[in-house]
């Protein structure tokens, strides 16, 4: 176990590198590959509203001018070392971790990650519980129901929850249970943990069951097949001619087996949620990741989009990590292997 922890690190530490060199590239090696220059570079730092002077002095002071392998190593030392900003009219430091510093409102972009993230994770997680509770006892039941009423009913259901798009049924939730019936908090309610958990759960209600809508549909289809192929297995009718009750035959020895692929799904799913739900928190206007990059895309500010993207792979690669190191929980056979 310990060998295979080290290996998964150490390729979990690789994975991050190739990330941050393949983000580095999406911004500044692909736009000069369709031809933008230097100063096209520049104005996504200083917005559409600066002088050709002033971009041309940008580009020159942040080194847009420099070589590729010159700008990545500046870009990723800043990362871990901080950097300084010269921008012609003064001198801006941006301690570490330094993911990019926005000349638009003269702020650096890892505090305001850290100020939105709370926001993100609070969402992410209740409605990740949601749809793991709901997906699965769904997926069991319809399972060991198979061919039932109760069984078309959540399929269809579930095959409903994945068609329709997150922007819609969130428009529609907020119709009927915010503004017309009043059973939940209107758009744009949040409250932090700290200050009172009802209110923070009260405002995040409906955004965590519109999400477990959409993701425990998947969860109960997957769940679903998963134990309908492992419930005719040899094993399972040795353990139920054993004696064992049904209960630990279905959940110990069926549902255990399906876990596998569910947690692979799961890391992805849960690991992109941290990294903004857009749809979501534009929807329900929570300040977000998500609605921090929406606004930073139309602001046109370059460096906060960056470091939503970084920070949005950091955290899928990181929820891969963790999901690989509870295979060997959830299946034996990593351990032995």
């Amino acid at each position: 176990m310990i060998t295979y922890i080290i290996r998964r690190l150490f390729a979990a530490v690789v994975l991050l590198f190739i990330v941050s060199a393949a983000t580095f590239a999406i911004f500044y090696l692909v736009p000069r590959l369709v031809g933008s220059t230097p100063e096209t570079l520049a104005t996504r730092y200083v917005g559409r509203a600066a002088t050709p002077e002033t971009v041309n002095l940008i580009a020159h002071k942040l080194g847009f001018y420099d070589p590729l392998w010159l700008q990545y190593g500046r870009w990723v030392k800043g990362i871990f070392l901080g950097s300084e900003y010269d921008y012609g009219s003064g001198v801006e430091h941006c301690p570490a971790p330094c993911f990019g510093y926005s000349f638009i409102t003269k702020q650096p972009v890892w505090p305001d990650l850290l100020d939105r993230l709370p926001v993100t994770l609070s969402l992410a997680v209740g409605a990740s519980f949601l749809w793991l509770l709901f997906g699965l006892s769904t997926g069991v039941v319809s399972a060991l129901r198979r061919g039932s009423l109760l069984d078309r009913a959540a399929m269809t259901f579930s095959l409903a929850g994945v068609s329709l798009p997150i922007f819609f049924t969130g428009m529609i939730s907020l119709l009927v249970f915010s503004y017309k019936l009043g059973w939940t908090a209107p758009g744009g309610t949040y409250t932090p943990f700290t200050e009172s958990p009802i209110d923070w759960a009260y405002a995040l209600l409906l955004p965590w069951l519109v999400l477990a809508l959409q993701f425990s549909a998947q969860y109960a289809r997957l769940t679903r097949a998963g134990m309908l192929d492992t419930m005719g297995e040899d094993y399972i009718r040795t353990a139920r001619a054993k004696g064992l009750r049904e209960r630990d035959v279905n959940i110990k020895h069926g549902l255990r087996a399906t876990l596998t692929p569910i947690l692979t799904i799961f890391g992805l799913d849960f690991g992109l949620l941290l990294g903004g739900a857009v749809l979501t928190e534009q929807v329900f206007s929570l300040p977000g990741l998500g609605k921090y990059a929406v606004d930073a895309i139309n602001n046109n500010d370059l460096p906060k989009v960056l470091g939503v993207t970084l920070m949005a792979a950091f955290f899928v690669v990181i929820a891969n990590l963790i999901v690989d190191l509870f295979y060997a929980v959830v299946d034996p056979r990593v351990r032995v292997g």
